[in-house]
């Protein structure tokens, strides 16, 4: 009798289960296919006139045929790729990719990216051009968030020694590296015939030296026929990369403990040396709003030299430790696990994975190489083995975040500056990038009067290749004051364009004045049709700050 009534129990038990799961995966698939079908109703997928806009006798040798790229199964529209002379001796590759955006008709707008030393065709092919190769994926799709949807779009490789570029390195630091970007950019406007537009500097990682230096050296020149700097944005960038890395290393991995399961024995190391460093103290200081006062560095890092003392590295240990418990950790996203994904450029991320039948990356093959104009000896790699500045301490030059540096000449000339950043990066680590702001003084004021907790709202679009599709609603959270403004979004990496591609085109539609700040809501502006949800009681707090850290106090 016991055993016939634990029989039938377990059978009733089991079959709740089974139809509890059921229930669950139709609820899922029915949530899932409701959001295709509605995005897949609202298609409305570009279209290229058949006119050219700047083909003509002079840039036919640069013009790409956008229906010839290999593996690539759609028409990528109008563009121009192919080296323009810095000097006699070298040349940096450019691929520029014109706007049907009438809004677009007065602008330009630069995309770089870091290393340094690493292929701005990595945004181009990963983040916001018009064609986008995820890593793991099967083939390139249309890239629903291309930012050549906004602007007139150019993608340089730079400094010499980055990917297709020719010559023999010979800069020193980033006064050097403005110094030879500016001819090529002369060059590049006059080929085009694109002067007197505003000019928007944008780009990430170690372009948070390259774009300040570059857009203050544009600036200096006075001339706005070639050089009218009207804004800059920069995504997880390289400011003040000690403060953005050992400083802020442990209150990360506290934020994302799940992804961090460190024993207590080696947390308690962590925890210790980062008292002992004076790391704690710093960050105690630096983020509070308004802060009281300039601060000092932290006694653990050296910043005439840029390097941490060896008693006082935390961001090495973390990083070598986490390898032992998840040997797939993505610095760059942190979260991922095993297995890794491939990558068609080879992007190094944490570790590379060159899986059977990968020989090389994709703007290797000489296919590629023909159709873009590209030198075919060149052995094309997306960040260079080689350095790329020359002597033995690599860029000498101060970071661009310091007090009375470049940044802050952008920020008072343009008053257009947007500082974003994804807060699962590891690589430069957003409270960091905060910390150092809020040490700047800018327009007269230093740092920010309130932590960014005013909410980031993204829209909801129509995302026309499933491909593409990218997140909607409140995604972080932003404060902007005298011209500055920091953003972070949530379940982002390293790479904004990459990770969250809406987010980063609604930071461009602000950048670009399309948008008047990042709390509105509002359709994206080339997908007026999309409608938007009615928040009757308002957004309401942003989703970014003070999650990351509930202990910092907000002074005022």
């Amino acid at each position: 009798m016991a055993l016939s009534s634990l029989i039938l129990l377990l059978g009733y038990t089991a079959a709740v289960v089974e139809a509890g799961l059921a229930a669950r995966q139709s609820m899922l698939e029915k949530r899932g296919l409701n959001r295709l079908a509605k995005r897949q109703d609202l298609q409305q997928q570009p279209s290229f006139p058949n006119e050219k806009q700047f083909l003509n006798n002079k840039t036919q040798p640069y013009w790409v045929n956008g229906s010839a790229l290999p593996e690539v199964y759609f028409d990528i529209g109008e563009s121009y790729s192919g080296l323009l002379p810095i000097d006699e001796s070298k040349e940096l590759f450019f691929w520029f990719v014109p706007s049907t955006n009438p809004d677009a008709k007065d602008e330009i707008t630069i995309w770089l990216n870091g290393g340094p030393g690493c292929s701005s065709l990595d945004g181009f092919f990963h983040e916001n051009g018009p064609a986008i190769w995820q890593p793991g994926t099967y083939l390139p799709v249309p890239n629903t968030w291309a930012w050549s949807n906004l602007t007139n779009m150019v993608f340089i490789e730079q400094p010499v020694g980055t990917g297709f570029s020719q010559g023999t390195p010979n800069a020193t630091n980033e006064e050097d590296v403005a110094a030879q970007f500016l001819p090529f950019w002369k060059n590049f406007i006059d080929l085009f015939e694109l002067h007197d537009r505003k000019v928007y500097v944008t780009g990430e990682s170690y372009a948070g030296m390259y774009c300040p230096y570059i857009s203050a050296a544009m600036i200096e020149q006075n001339c706005t026929k070639y050089f009218d700097v009207a804004g800059m944005m920069i995504y997880d960038p390289s400011i003040q990369p000690q403060v953005s890395s050992e400083v802020a290393a442990l209150p990360f991995v506290k934020a994302h403990y799940p992804d961090f399961p460190f024993n207590e024995t080696f947390t308690a190391f962590l925890e210790n040396r980062t008292q002992a460093c004076g790391y704690n103290e710093y960050i105690e200081n630096g983020l509070q709003f308004p802060p009281k006062r300039t601060f000092d560095n932290p006694p653990g890092v050296n910043y005439t030299n840029n390097y941490t003392l060896d008693d006082c590295q935390v961001f090495d240990p973390i990083f070598e430790a986490i390898f032992e418990i998840n040997p797939c950790f993505d610095i760059y996203q942190v979260g991922q696990i095993c297995p890794l994904l491939w990558d068609v450029l080879g992007f190094p991320y944490s570790d590379t994975y060159f899986p059977v039948g990968f020989t090389q990356p994709y703007f290797n093959r000489t296919d590629v190489k023909q159709v873009i104009h590209a030198p075919e000896n060149v052995n094309w790699q997306i960040c260079t083995d080689k350095d790329v500045f020359v002597g033995d301490n690599g860029d000498t030059s101060p970071p661009s975040g310091i007090q009375g540096g470049p940044l802050q000449k952008v920020i008072e000339k343009t008053n257009n500056v947007i500082v974003g950043h994804g807060d699962l990066d590891m690589v430069l680590i957003a409270n960091g990038t905060l910390l150092t702001l809020n040490n700047l003084t800018w327009n007269g004021q230093q740092g920010f009067s309130k932590p960014p907790i005013d909410p980031f709202y993204v829209p909801y679009g129509d995302d026309y290749v499933n491909g593409t599709i990218a997140g909607s609603g409140v995604m972080g959270g932003y404060v902007t004051e005298r011209g500055l403004t920091f953003v972070a979004v949530v379940l982002s990496g390293h790479e904004v364009p990459e990770y969250q591609p809406s987010a980063a085109y609604r930071h461009l539609e602000v950048l670009l004045g399309r948008v008047g700040n990042l709390s509105e809501v509002s359709p994206f502006t080339t997908q007026k049709y999309v409608e938007q949800p009615r928040y009757e009681k308002g957004l309401g707090r942003g989703t970014w700050w003070p999650n990351v850290e509930e202990r910092f106090r907000v002074q005022g």
